[in-house]
């Protein structure tokens, strides 16, 4: 008897340690981030997100400009951090004080405003803050812009940089949302590019 007391302790003690890795959630913000990097998920905008809205794993959101329900649904879902990459006069247009809003709803405002010129660059700078966000992060992080193309190109950027993700692999699940490589672009260089600043072979430099 005691033998087999033994030996279900040890089955016991085996499957414990197996457990959080197969039961676990998987995380990809706050400051230990768990697994791979899942491909994105696209979902349905039901007039909440302008253009894209995609989620990736369990707790990224990436998505075009939200409405005001759209923040208050994200909130119920756990969003505890939002990520605005649009410039003050885009913001201008939008009918509602987002800022305000998402502080009102409790959740951390991160501005990162960028257009691609010289005083709102796609830069490396822009990548290290929105890491900070993601690594700073208390819950789920929504990041967004006007139809999720800047939002597209800031992820790559971080998966390449920050995530370790092969550069086909972190494109090809940027074009899942909205990367748009494959138009064409008033300067030589992709967003991506600029933000990593250094040039990839794999991206496209859209149509001549």
């Amino acid at each position: 008897m005691a033998r087999f007391g033994i030996m279900r302790l040890t089955a016991f003690a085996a499957m414990s340690a197996v457990l959080p890795a197969v039961c676990g959630a998987q995380h990809l913000t706050g400051p230990h981030p768990t697994g791979n990097v899942p491909a994105p998920v696209a979902l349905d905008t039901r007039g909440l997100f302008q253009e894209k809205f995609a989620r990736v794993g369990d707790d990224v959101f990436i998505s075009g400009q939200p409405t005001e329900q759209g923040l208050r649904d994200l909130r119920a879902q756990g969003v505890t951090t939002v990520v605005n990459l649009r410039s003050p006069p885009e913001m201008a247009r939008v009918p509602f004080d987002e800022a305000a809003l998402v502080k009102q709803l409790g959740m951390e405002y991160v501005y990162l405003p960028m257009r691609g010129t010289p005083e709102l660059p796609y830069s490396p700078a822009a990548v290290k803050s929105f890491a900070a966000a993601m690594s700073g992060a208390k819950g789920k992080v929504l990041l967004h812009c006007t139809i999720a193309w800047r939002a597209s190109h800031l992820w790559a950027a971080y998966l390449i940089q920050y995530r370790d993700v092969p550069v086909p692999t972190a494109l090809a699940q940027a074009r899942m949302i909205n990367l748009m490589d494959d138009m064409r672009m008033d300067g030589d260089r992709q967003p991506v590019e600029d933000f990593l600043g250094r040039r990839l072979s794999d991206v496209g430099h859209g149509k001549q």
